[in-house]
């Protein structure tokens, strides 16, 4: 999402308001810039402005985008009606999706869009094998359906790899709900069940941001803890082995965790310091320590304490620190680390040399981020 005070700083300031940035592999339109091409450095989607103060969530080959105006914007694979315009086309620009004006926040996962609405009510569309869309079936639906009829939901995350089926989301009232596919327990319902209608995880009231990851599922709790559970292979749930669990469990002991993201089988996690850390499968140096070395527990990806965002793609990432800048690592075959070639990198490296990026997002393979000027 985009960082709201620097744009308005921005705006005032008499520069350009914020613009939107994709690269990598273009695969059904899902870089927003009207063809299927790779591109290994950032091209511009749309016109400067167009982005200002919006909402960008991409996943695994769709982007969503709800505007200050309220409005629902999509681009990139249609496959299941998971674009949400109503039909099975993909589209490589953006186009709205309905003509309502009350959306608020939106979240795009494998074979499905969900979004909420600022009355507080939850909707999804898309591929609804395994029950993930929450409509108590497994049909798909290619325009929006809610989810039940409460008006309390408040954050949500649809695991955007392509082996997710699972939903994660919490209510007002701090507790977490799941839904979807429950193979190796990632529901955290205490069995590899599938619901097709979200479902409470245990009874606290404490849960924050949930993240739906491969295989696996993570959230950070009000008292800055951070808590996994699902399938454990490759260490993937920071807990020091490699084992599953179907009840979430506490990685080590630290309440200063903020920030989680998931690729193919790993985390990346912010913490309150501004460090940087990562666990789990670490392929093509995905993990940004060095090396392909995998972690069962969290490992510091360097020394410094200005990262501010990471986001693991599939099998790379991108992070953000507080200056401004960009930077990429992992692996590179479609160009997504943006440094104009397809060069993997173990360790994180900067892209281009600008300082005014203020939000990154990504889907499988095509990193977003928003730049003010």
């Amino acid at each position: 999402m985009t960082n709201i005070r620097r744009a308005l700083e921005a705006a005032a300031a008499g520069g350009s308001t914020t613009a939107l940035w994709s690269w990598g592999r273009g695969q059904n339109g899902v870089l927003g810039i009207g063809n299927l091409t790779n591109y290994s450095s950032p091209k511009q989607v749309g016109a400067d402005g167009d982005w200002f103060d919006s909402k960008v969530n991409s996943g695994y080959q769709t982007t969503f985008v709800v505007k200050p105006d309220g409005t629902l914007w999509a681009w990139g694979d249609g496959n299941d009606g998971m674009g949400g315009w109503g039909d099975l086309l993909d589209r490589s620009s953006p186009i709205q999706i309905g003509a309502l004006t009350d959306w608020s926040v939106c979240w795009a996962g494998s074979g499905l869009g969900a979004a909420l609405k600022t009355d507080g009510t939850l909707w999804t569309w898309g591929n609804g094998g395994f029950g993930r869309l929450g409509l108590g079936n497994t049909t798909a639906y290619s325009s929006p359906k809610q989810v039940g009829s409460l008006t309390d939901w408040k954050y949500i995350s649809a695991g955007p790899d392509g082996g997710s089926n699972h939903v994660l989301a919490v209510k007002t009232d701090g507790t977490l709900w799941a839904w979807g596919g429950g193979t190796n327990g990632k529901l955290g319902l205490g069995n590899t069940t599938n619901y097709s209608s979200p479902v409470q995880v245990g009874s606290l009231t404490d849960w924050k941001t949930p993240w739906a990851g491969s295989a696996s599922s993570a959230c950070v709790k009000t008292d800055g803890t951070l808590w996994t559970w699902g399938d454990g292979g490759n260490g993937q749930l920071g807990l020091g082995n490699v084992t599953s669990y179907s009840s979430p469990k506490q990685v080590g002991s630290l309440t200063n965790w903020s920030t989680i993201s998931s690729g193919f089988r790993r985390w990346l996690a912010i913490k309150t310091d501004g460090t940087m850390w990562f666990w789990g499968k670490n392929s093509y140096g995905a993990g940004g320590t060095g090396n392909t070395t995998d972690y069962s527990s969290p490992v510091q990806v360097g020394a410094l304490t200005t990262w501010s965002q990471a986001v693991a793609n599939q099998k790379s990432s991108t992070a953000l620190r507080t200056d401004g800048t960009l930077w990429a690592f992992g692996w590179n075959n479609w160009g997504q680390l943006g440094q104009g070639n397809l060069t993997n990198y173990s360790s994180p490296k900067q892209v281009g040399a600008l300082t005014t990026w203020t939000a990154i997002t990504g889907g499988r393979y095509f990193p977003m981020g928003t730049i003010d000027g």
